[in-house]
């Protein structure tokens, strides 16, 4: 990029409120959110250019809150432990670091301390984030742009909502050529120099530490955050299991899946990266592709879903197919019914569905084939495909290392409320949404190991 006016076209960039960056401001921020890394970042790299223009140094500005819905102790300690690989990669970049929390996580006091000239963000079509990136825009006195990092299309080329994965693909493939290319990994000419009096907590502090944030369920021990773990899970992926992965992936017992998600959902790593290294990898092509659409169709069509479905995290996203179908078989009788904390606690008549929940409650993650069975399991056991939605919600955002999230929300809507997919034939409770057993799932793979791996 040569000009700020280029850097403003970029189809990654959202221009938030309007006007040149203040020529008197000492620094670039970058308002540190969604991607939390240092290295491989489309956000700090619009940063890093935009302040070498103007010959101002970079600062990356990073407060978590306590408060996000439904986050918990398990989520905060694998997000603290991402933050000195942040600061390190931040430091080989020569950009600054200033780590804040609440109470002390305003951007707008913050931009207002440093003197900033402009402000680049995370896009985020989250509920939460957006409705902070919109009140930072009214606040903020100088501009703010917002950068699309988390997934390898920028959203806004889509420029609609997409209904299905065949939809979606053809327009993802198109846009690929262009977005899937190496990052550049630019360093900021000038370096930050921490103005005398401005706070910052060191990167090599507990985050944590006399916080007040809900404590009501346990971090997960052996699966660490951050990006350099995130590097090495990856790589492992590459090596021992891609190969195998339009076969395994759909093997729980086995487990050929990556266990990126919770990296992916932090930001500890990006879809592009991954994307680059599976590409570049000795492996079927078949294997590739199978992976592919997994990462970017799929991934790419859930964000998607939740930037276009206001009610994404609840019954109403349902398509009018869904919605009549289920009003129809709503009065029907359920066999068995089972209270939210029942299924919280595993404690139902399905073994499969048990050892299912108790992964996701022990281990913070649940093999993505049996999300859908556990999904739909809970529209055949609650009294109403609201409720379930909700129970769904609830279970899979306090427990799931990668809960919050839009991946989460879709997988979700496609259980319960058969969004992305057709209907089916009719059955009881269901309806026409697709229906799945205990007998037909548990044939697939080696469900006995399974159930014995988690009991």
């Amino acid at each position: 990029m040569s000009s700020i006016g280029q850097l403003t076209n970029h189809p990654r960039v959202t221009i938030r409120s309007a006007g040149p960056p203040d020529s008197e401001g000492t620094c670039v921020v970058y308002w540190m959110q969604r991607a939390q890394r240092g290295v491989d970042n489309h956000a700090l790299d619009i940063a890093i250019e935009a302040a070498n223009l103007m010959q101002k140094p970079v600062v990356v500005f990073f407060a978590p809150v306590p408060f996000y819905p439904r986050a918990n102790l398990r989520h905060y300690r694998f997000l603290a432990d991402g933050i000195p690989d942040i600061a390190s990669a931040l430091d080989r970049r020569n950009v600054g670091f200033v780590l804040r929390r609440f109470p002390e996580h305003s951007i707008c006091r913050f931009c207002h301390e440093a003197k900033a000239a402009l402000v680049v963000g995370d896009e985020n079509p989250m509920r939460e984030p957006e409705s902070w990136r919109r009140k930072a825009t009214r606040e903020l006195s100088v501009p703010l742009w917002t950068v699309d990092a988390d997934v390898i299309v920028p959203s806004k080329l889509l420029e609609k909502a997409q209904y299905a994965a065949r939809t979606i693909r053809p327009r993802l493939q198109r846009w690929l050529p262009e977005s899937l290319v190496p990052f550049s990994n630019p360093k900021a000419k000038i370096t930050w120099k921490e103005p005398r009096g401005l706070h910052s907590m060191s990167p090599a502090c507990d985050l944590l530490e006399g916080w007040r944030l809900n404590r009501s369920v346990s971090p997960i021990l052996d699966m660490k955050g951050g990006s350099r773990v995130a590097q090495k899970v990856l790589k492992a992926f590459v090596t021992r299991k891609l190969a195998d992965y339009p076969v395994k992936r759909n093997h729980p017992e086995d487990d050929g899946t990556t266990r990126l998600s919770p990296y992916l959902h932090f930001g500890h790593i990006g879809p592009q990266t991954v994307a680059m290294a599976v590409g570049d990898a000795d492996a079927p092509e078949a294997a590739k592709t199978a992976f592919f659409d997994q990462l970017i169709t799929w991934r790419e069509l859930s964000i998607n879903f939740v930037r276009f479905q206001a009610n994404y995290d609840n019954f109403e996203c349902a398509e009018p197919w869904a919605h009549r179908t289920l009003a129809e078989h709503a009065r029907d009788r359920r066999p068995v019914r089972y209270t939210a904390k029942q299924m919280e606690n595993a404690e139902t008549y399905d073994p499969l569905w048990n050892a299912a929940q108790r992964q996701m409650v022990n281990h913070g993650w649940m093999h993505n084939y049996l999300r859908m069975y556990w999904g739909k399991k809970i529209l055949e056991w609650s009294a109403s495909a609201a409720e379930a939605y909700g129970i769904a919600v609830e279970l899979n955002d306090k427990y799931e290392l990668d809960g919050r999230d839009p991946n989460g929300y879709a997988g979700i809507a496609w259980a319960i409320v058969g969004k992305f997919d057709r209907a089916w034939s009719e059955r009881p409770i269901f309806g026409k949404i697709r229906y799945m057993s205990l007998g037909s799932t548990g044939k697939k793979f080696d469900s006995k190991k399974y159930i014995e791996q988690n009991s």
